[in-house]
């Protein structure tokens, strides 16, 4: 049946992507209310007060912005979708396609979802259905995408600069290390308990915010400072930040990897942000998560990397996701975590090429560069290099593209 938890996940997605922009907060609060009464009608099965609702609803949403439209549209196909089950339960087939048709269209991908809800179960065997849910497969079945996107190129051998990682000596390193006493957080154990112990510390110290933008000041003591002033929480990208200046500051090799989803549509704006840290006793990388307080094994209980979880999933051989995993104290289940919403974001990975101290936080002048991996099958090849600049403040980003996984996962 129709799922109201994820209803809410789903809001809390597109609040994480838009909050900020004050322009349209209005139509926000209209829209996370008007949707709570969509569920509401819903339940009941009430068909005439949904249709009114919608009316009420499109009449606002169609004087939005392009850009406020696309960053609001997780409620418009939320709408459809709903109106779609409730139809569907009351046996209206045409409607409930027509409106599966528009929620699909409005940009409701969630396949995984609409493959289990029973809602739709008299609706499986139509020809209209069939069609779209088909069509929906190459945009919204996660752990297919990726398994289509598994070639690389191991002889790209485009030329990359090589990847950094600043020493603990360095001296807002050291200061960071021991304002917070890191030595003694981290444990007299073997690197990969410090390491562990580490991101447990960073993920119970600070919670994940996705609604709120990270503090302007990047670096880790800054933000650790600022969160426990305000009482706020971090972004992924700011949890991973604080964890990769930990490592660094007892002299582990780390750098912050962005996962991104195909997004052929160009609708979905979602990322994550984790860490990759180089154990030197087992001579890898190993995934740390501080957002989800994740880390990934084997069937024999070794630890995992990035790279060799992305290969597990589209080769289908066992994963193990650490049991005591979670996001703010709420427990996350394996098929979810990683079989749905790790699989859409493992589909191409970005990282900086220095890992260092504040490296973030914008100053004037400042050069920032990132190596992107992407797989064969993606779209958008071309070109090797690109260059965005700030005429203002003078800062420049700059992205390699490579193919070869061999390069990008090098080992320090």
């Amino acid at each position: 049946m129709k799922s109201r938890k994820f209803f809410l996940l789903t809001i809390f997605l597109v609040l994480s992507v838009v909050r900020g922009q004050t322009a349209a907060d209005e139509f926000e609060k209209f829209a996370v209310n008007q949707s709570r009464l969509f569920v509401s009608a819903y339940e009941q099965r009430d068909i005439k007060t949904y249709n009114k609702l919608l009316t009420e609803f499109l009449s606002q949403y169609n004087n939005l912005s392009v850009a406020d439209k696309k960053n609001y549209s997780v409620f418009l196909n939320n709408a459809y979708y709903n109106l779609c089950c409730a139809y569907s339960l009351l046996n209206n087939k045409p409607m409930a396609i027509t409106y599966f048709k528009k929620a699909v269209e409005a940009g409701f991908v969630n396949y995984a979802h609409i493959k289990e809800d029973s809602d739709l179960d008299n609706l499986r065997n139509e020809k209209g259905f069939q069609e779209q849910f088909e069509k929906l497969r190459s945009i919204g079945d996660y752990l297919f995408i990726l398994k289509n996107a598994g070639k690389y190129n191991l002889s790209d051998y485009r030329q990359l600069p090589k990847f950094t990682y600043q020493t603990s000596d360095n001296a807002n390193l050291a200061e960071f290390r021991n304002a917070f006493n890191l030595d003694s957080i981290a444990g007299k154990g073997s690197d990969v308990f410090r390491i562990i112990n580490l991101m447990h510390w960073v993920h119970y110290l600070v919670p994940h915010d996705g609604n709120h933008n990270n503090p302007e000041v990047k670096n880790a003591e800054s933000m650790i400072t600022e969160c426990k002033r305000d009482k706020r929480g971090l972004n992924c990208r700011g949890l991973a930040t604080i964890l990769n200046e930990c490592y660094l500051s007892l002299g582990m090799k780390s750098r912050i990897i962005t996962c991104y989803p195909k997004d052929s549509l160009k609708i979905d704006s979602d990322v994550h942000v984790i860490n990759m840290v180089y154990a030197d006793s087992l001579k890898k990388w190993l995934w740390m998560d501080p957002t989800n307080d994740a880390y990934v094994m084997n069937e024999k209980g070794e630890l995992l990397s990035i790279e060799e979880v992305r290969e597990r999933l589209i080769s289908g051989k066992p994963l193990i996701l650490n049991p005591d995993a979670n996001w703010n104290r709420e427990t996350i289940t394996k098929e979810y975590y990683l079989y749905n919403y790790m699989a859409k974001n493992l589909y191409m990975l970005e990282c900086p090429l220095e890992s260092k101290y504040n490296l973030e936080t914008r100053e004037q002048g400042k050069i920032l560069t990132y190596i992107k991996l992407l797989p064969l099958e993606y779209y958008e090849q071309a070109p090797d290099k690109t260059e965005k600049k700030d005429e203002k403040t003078k800062m420049a980003w700059i992205t390699y593209k490579t193919n070869n996984p061999q390069l990008f996962w090098a080992a320090p």
